[in-house]
């Protein structure tokens, strides 16, 4: 945007240069005037002021001078047009980043998204299909003002800077994605942002298998390779192709004949923070819907838990329903 503005002030320029030489010089040469009096002449014609003429004009000078006149009120108006556009969308430029910062400084435990090309779009969607606080850090300003709503908050910059990230509130966030299609990029991100926040959980997108060692060693917990997963899934709908479709429709949110998959921490499920069995909380029972899933404190995951299975401080339940019945259980346990 920046370049193509930069530009359009180039010609605009250009063309009052040429349109002033213009008259300079058919002032001097076909008029017979002095230099200065071309020059005050030419001002006073091209900005249509109405002073009077130096000396009377011939029939052949008026016409030169009214094409002179007809032709800069088109390119004094193409170069203000120009000019007033790129002030108006420096000024919108900045109060849109002022508005953000200001939303941010009341934002704690939110997520920073860096990039916004696909796997940026993806995770936005899935960001606000479940409500959560976000910020997008991208470096391409026409992809801001074509994007850029009440939804989306972005902050202009390239997230490899430290300060671009401050001003994202690494500090206050609890997530970052790191969505950018360089990985030598989300590497440094991903060391900048360790740096600032240890307990920061960050997942980061690789687009070579040699970069996922490197990722997981510069502190990120989750490296993520969506061509291997492309790729992975296209197979698989081969092999089990009615299964990949189900498990497909568990990561749709909002339609009515779907399936939706929640996972609740143990502090909302035990708010008195008394240890229980699954069977007592009789979670079916209050809002219909089924437990798949546990994960233990230690990060240890089991399918399908039995009845019997106590809930430990710190672990988490994974639930599977029909998305009423996901609102019915976000309502009951307060998610």
């Amino acid at each position: 945007m920046r370049q193509m503005f930069n530009s359009k002030i180039a010609v605009a320029l250009f063309l009052l240069l040429v349109v002033f030489m213009t008259g300079v010089i058919g002032f001097r040469f076909f008029s017979d005037y002095s230099w200065i009096d071309a020059f005050y002449m030419t001002v006073i014609t091209i900005t249509t002021v109405g002073y009077g003429e130096v000396m009377p004009l011939s029939p052949g000078e008026k016409v030169f001078v009214s094409l002179l006149i007809i032709s800069s009120i088109f390119i004094v108006g193409y170069a203000i047009s120009v000019i007033t556009e790129y002030i108006l969308s420096k000024n919108i430029g900045i109060l849109r980043q002022k508005k953000v910062q200001k939303k941010l400084e009341s934002m704690h435990g939110h997520i920073i998204v860096c990039g916004y090309g696909r796997n940026g779009k993806q995770a936005v969607q899935k960001l606000l299909a479940y409500k959560r606080p976000f910020v997008i850090i991208e470096k391409d300003e026409e992809v801001i003002d074509r994007f850029s709503d009440e939804k989306n908050l972005f902050i202009l910059g390239n997230a490899i800077e430290d300060d671009v990230l401050l001003k994202a509130g690494i500090k206050k966030a609890s997530t970052l994605i790191c969505a950018t299609p360089n990985d030598a990029d989300n590497l440094f991100i991903v060391l900048s942002a360790r740096q600032m926040n240890k307990n920061l959980k960050i997942i980061s997108r690789a687009s070579e298998e040699t970069s996922y060692k490197k990722l997981k060693l510069g502190g990120a917990d989750n490296v993520i390779m969506p061509d291997k997963i492309g790729g992975d899934h296209m197979a698989s709908l081969v092999v089990v192709p009615d299964l990949v479709e189900f498990l497909d429709n568990l990561t749709v949110s909002g339609q009515h004949d779907s399936i939706n998959v929640e996972q609740i921490p143990f502090e909302n499920m035990c708010p008195d923070g008394k240890e229980q069995a699954i069977k007592e909380l009789d979670v079916r029972k209050k809002t219909g819907c089924s437990i798949i899933g546990y994960r233990s404190p230690t990060g240890e995951y089991i399918v399908n838990p039995e009845p019997s299975l106590v809930l430990q401080k710190s672990s988490k339940l994974i639930l599977i329903g029909r998305p009423e019945q996901i609102e019915n259980l976000k309502r009951e346990y307060g998610v």
